[in-house]
């Protein structure tokens, strides 16, 4: 029955968008919708208050990163509709130096998540009200969800009690050398065993 409701939305997206759906599947119980990124602000309106859809809740944005396409990167916008307990997926690709429309005038809770995806992948939006990192440090360098981040050579960040301000240094991955007692607990350590000896000398 899922499935079939899911057709019957399929179709009415594909007869009320015809120009701007480019494509639309259905894997997994979920509905797919991709579109072009000029198209993205029409679409989710259209969505979230056509009477017959109702996806008034944005669960996420997430990004791709495909740096060996020419449209690098995907970003996927997952709605929820109550009342019809159903879910959709909205797709888009575009080129790393393509800044995208914002969204927080449809839904204010993209704010943060619009923010996440500058921070981790660099994508920009266009009429963000506060576009700023929100997950690394206010110097931080990259962008750690890009496939071509470096995973060295990079300074970790830490609060220091001695100068009472966060403070930069070079990642250290290196670990002490520790001696380990790698004795059964049942025989107990190597000073319980002397106490034993000495207990049994005497």
């Amino acid at each position: 029955m899922a499935i079939d409701n899911l057709k019957k939305l399929e179709k009415l997206i594909n007869s009320e968008l015809s120009s701007k759906i480019q494509n639309s599947s259905i894997k997994n119980g979920e509905l797919l919708i991709e579109i072009n990124e000029n198209n993205l602000i029409e679409v989710l309106q259209f969505l979230k208050s056509n009477e017959k859809c109702k996806f008034r809740q944005l669960i996420d944005i997430a990004g791709v990163d495909y740096p060996e396409e020419e449209k690098r990167f995907q970003l996927v916008y997952l709605l929820l509709s109550h009342e019809r307990n159903e879910r959709i997926k909205l797709s888009i690709k575009f080129q790393s130096d393509e800044i995208i429309n914002s969204i927080t005038k449809i839904f204010s809770s993209a704010n943060w998540m619009e923010r996440e995806v500058f921070d981790m992948y660099g994508i920009k939006f266009k009429n963000h009200p506060d576009l700023r990192r929100i997950l690394t440090d206010y110097g931080f360098k990259g962008h750690p969800l890009r496939k071509d981040f470096p995973l060295t050579g990079f300074n970790e960040v830490r609060y220091s009690e001695k100068e009472k301000k966060v403070i930069y240094e070079p990642v250290k991955l290196e670990q002490n050398y520790r001696n380990f007692d790698f004795e059964s607990p049942w025989e107990g350590t190597n000073y319980i065993k002397e106490i034993k000896n000495l207990k049994k000398d005497g």
